[in-house]
């Protein structure tokens, strides 16, 4: 039995009967998994740089709450609501992507952090849900208004980020914010010509990386020469999957944990392999496919071309960022530090996911004339 009536108009009571609760319960599910597989991964690396046991476990248990906290709040908003809190997130991550630029943190030859007390930030992780709502606000008003410059206010907000993103540098989050805009402008009817040109725009710009960066052609060498031998982590990776099978080797038995230096990170899918075997990796990927897929089918139904685009730049990033982590983690593509949503350890990471879904919940509730369908 329900705690709300459909016949509860209250705020919380309407939220109940609007939201997609299939998507939230999924959503929720990929957090306790995240909690659970932190548990699994994160100790071994917390003692091996001297620090407690469970630190890092404790940190992303509050990093999880905080942001299923911030989906749920967000998802309470309008579309308008939602458009206004992205036009504020987009000019504060470009504001502190700037100073990231100045005062930032190198890790592993990247500027990308800023200090803020004991918490590091990311600012580029909030770029994306803002940059896909208020790109997709450009797009809808350009198709109502055609004296409206949606497209070159689009592509010129794609050409501030993408060089904020590139001068840290951050090739793999480009690409991906490449993907958004690319997606959305195909979505608002771009002609398919300059479809084909966005395509050679974003392989020359993926070859002029190769070409700039030393740590893109490093990997992309050691992925497409197999001789070479691939990178440590990945190796080590493939060793994880190979010793879990398909139903691992127990939770806390896994070894991979000991060796990896992001084993709580970018290579957290591999202990899950180790540890739970494929059949578990089979319901990550079955749950990461669901919202996706979920996310879709329910945005389809709605007419406001805005609510469609700001919902397919968002679930591209989504699924785009979950299936480069793991792909890279089996070897189907040169490794990229990309977090796995909700699953590695990270805060900025996790809590602008927990924004940008609580948007896409937000924007796939029920309207007034879907609820005498439903």
């Amino acid at each position: 039995m329900t705690t709300w009536a459909r016949t509860d108009t209250s705020l919380v009571g309407r939220w109940w009967w609007t939201v997609d609760r299939w998507l939230l319960a999924a959503l929720v599910g990929l957090g306790l998994a995240g909690v659970i597989l932190t548990l699994a991964a994160s100790p071994s690396v917390a003692e091996r740089i001297g620090l407690d046991t469970f630190h890092f476990a404790r940190r992303q248990m509050v990093f999880i709450g905080l942001a299923l906290f911030v989906m749920v709040m967000v998802s309470f908003l309008s579309p308008r609501g939602v458009r206004r809190l992205a036009a504020l997130t987009t000019c504060g991550a470009i504001i502190l992507m700037g100073a990231t630029l100045v005062s930032g943190t190198e890790i592993k030859g990247a500027t990308r952090w800023l200090q803020l007390g004991g918490f590091s930030l990311q600012p580029s992780e909030f770029i994306k849900p803002g940059f896909a709502v208020l790109a997709a606000w450009f797009f809808a008003v350009r198709k109502i208004d055609d004296h409206f410059p949606g497209y070159s206010l689009a592509t010129g907000l794609f050409i501030v980020v993408a060089g904020l993103l590139l001068l840290q540098p951050d090739v793999g989050m480009t690409l991906v914010v490449a993907a958004i805009w690319a997606v959305q402008f195909f979505v608002a009817g771009l002609p398919l010509v300059f479809v084909a040109f966005i395509a050679v725009l974003i392989l020359g710009g993926s070859a002029g990386a190769y070409f700039t960066f030393d740590h893109v052609r490093s990997r992309v060498d050691r992925f497409l020469d197999p001789e070479a031998g691939t990178g440590y982590q990945v190796a080590r990776s493939l060793d994880a999957f190979r010793n879990g099978g398909w139903a691992g080797r127990g939770p806390g038995e896994g070894r991979v944990k000991e060796v990896l230096p992001d084993a709580h990170a970018d290579f957290i899918f591999a202990v899950a392999g180790e540890e739970f075997g494929l059949i578990a990796c089979l319901i990550v990927l079955a749950l990461f496919v669901f919202v996706v897929l979920r996310g879709f089918s329910r945005v389809l139904k709605d007419q406001d071309l805005f609510v469609l685009l700001a919902v397919a730049g968002l679930l591209t990033q989504f699924g785009l960022q979950a299936l480069i982590n793991m792909a890279s983690t089996v070897n189907l593509m040169p490794p990229k530090g990309m977090t796995l949503p909700f699953i590695s350890y990270g805060g900025s990471s996790t809590l602008a996911l927990g924004l940008g879904l609580g948007m896409v919940l937000a924007l796939t509730r029920l309207k007034p004339d879907q609820e005498v369908l439903r």
